[in-house]
């Protein structure tokens, strides 16, 4: 016989096979009464709330175990010792901390301090935090 005919037959075969499936497929589909979506609808939700809280146990259990090996490893509280003395109240408090020297140009001290004030103010920085090096007068011309 023709290998070209046998081929034909095949493709007509499969043709046929998959049309009566696609009628299948589209008897299939029917619509569902209010009541059958509705009915369906609460499963799902009821499926998804069950994982959700299986989820949530797992955490807590997960959690728990994690939280009982931690406090086993916990070393004792450690008492502390003797207090160190005081410092003397004899120190300024205004010497005790110097970020070095500062250079100023063309500029007196309290134009200086005005212009560390404003910028530790506009940058959120604390004065102490902040180190200037040099501050220079610039002239408009």
């Amino acid at each position: 016989m023709n290998p070209a005919l046998l081929l034909l037959a095949r493709v007509a075969e499969t043709s046929a096979e998959v049309a009566e499936s696609t009628s299948e497929v589209a008897n299939a589909d029917r619509v569902y009464g209010i009541g059958e979506a509705l009915g369906v609808a609460l499963f799902v939700w009821a499926i998804v709330f069950v994982v959700l809280f299986i989820i949530f146990v797992c955490i807590r259990l997960f959690g728990a175990v994690v939280g009982s090996a931690t406090k086993a490893k916990a070393p004792a509280p450690v008492t502390p010792a003797a207090t160190p003395a005081a410092a003397p109240a004899t120190e300024d408090p205004g010497e005790e901390f110097s970020s070095g020297s500062l250079k100023l140009k063309g500029c007196d001290e309290k134009t200086a301090a005005m212009i560390m004030a404003i910028v530790s103010d506009n940058t959120g920085i604390p004065l102490s935090e902040l180190i200037f090096k040099s501050i220079t007068l610039v002239e408009e011309k």
